[in-house]
């Protein structure tokens, strides 16, 4: 890794980054205050008048189809050739991609915009990757290592970096890949941990040079934070409050130190 998650975090928080979170309405609070916690600046513009225009101004842009509408979609294309009209990093999450055909059909065609960064479930990553999945609405119910040889495929034919998150996360951009450990059994007990995570790793990607960084960067600090909060939690309920109170409080010195990144030859990143 050319730069560090600590390295990474000391960056965002000098200079908080400006992130455009195109999300679902069940994500959005919970999205805006985990960017606050770890120390950038959320904004939930999609309208179609200007999500081109403030895509233009904002850091990075993530896109999340878990709520999809029409004008959300309109909104989507729009901030996309914003975000590529100036060079920055554009994030994709295909929430229950693999559901319905229109999820299918913006899915395939929001892949062919390509984006930087794309992250999703195993279930999620497998429909992209066109093969068979057990994933059922939002729910993932695949193994992140059924997902791992497609993750691989679908970064080489996108040209970006996926990452397939759950119990322990793989990250890859079709040559290079890492496995991030870490986080809690009640994360997914909480609503939106993932579409947060991907809002996270638009603010990494924002101040990154190499977005496999920016992806595993973030994902460590996620991780690390949920480790963290489950030690002093009870349950899910008081999981939530003392997981964005540990997104805060984790430094770059201790993201480096006690983030669990490994190398696909089993060593250590």
């Amino acid at each position: 890794m050319s730069q560090t998650p600590g390295t990474l975090l000391t960056a965002l928080r000098a200079e908080p980054p400006l992130v455009q979170c195109i999300t679902n309405y069940v994500a959005m609070n919970v999205s805006a205050n985990v960017l606050l916690a770890a120390g950038a600046s959320p904004a939930m513009v999609s309208d179609v008048e200007e999500a081109q225009e403030f895509a233009r101004i904002a850091g990075a842009l993530t896109v999340n189809i878990g709520t999809l509408s029409g004008p959300f979609v309109e909104g989507m294309r729009e901030a996309i050739a914003g975000a590529q009209q100036v060079g920055r990093p554009w994030v994709f999450d295909p929430v229950a991609c693999q559901a319905t055909g229109y999820r299918r059909r913006v899915s395939a065609e929001l892949v062919a915009l390509r984006p930087t960064i794309i992250r999703g479930n195993a279930s999620e990553i497998l429909s992209l990757a066109g093969e068979a999945s057990r994933g059922q609405g939002v729910d993932g119910r695949d193994a992140v290592e059924a997902a791992e040889d497609g993750a691989r495929r679908l970064a080489q034919q996108s040209g970006c970096v996926v990452a397939v998150t759950g119990a322990e996360d793989f990250v890859t951009d079709g040559e290079r890949a890492m496995r991030v450990k870490g986080g809690s059994p009640w994360m997914p007990m909480n609503t939106a941990m993932g579409c947060s995570l991907t809002c996270l790793c638009g603010a990494y990607a924002a101040i990154a040079k190499d977005p496999f960084d920016a992806v595993v960067g973030a994902l460590a600090h996620f991780a690390v934070a949920g480790t963290r909060a489950h030690e002093q939690a009870e349950g899910p309920g008081s999981f939530a409050p003392r997981f964005l109170d540990a997104l805060h409080a984790v430094t770059p010195d201790l993201l480096d130190a006690e983030a669990q990144i490994h190398g696909m030859d089993g060593g250590t990143a």
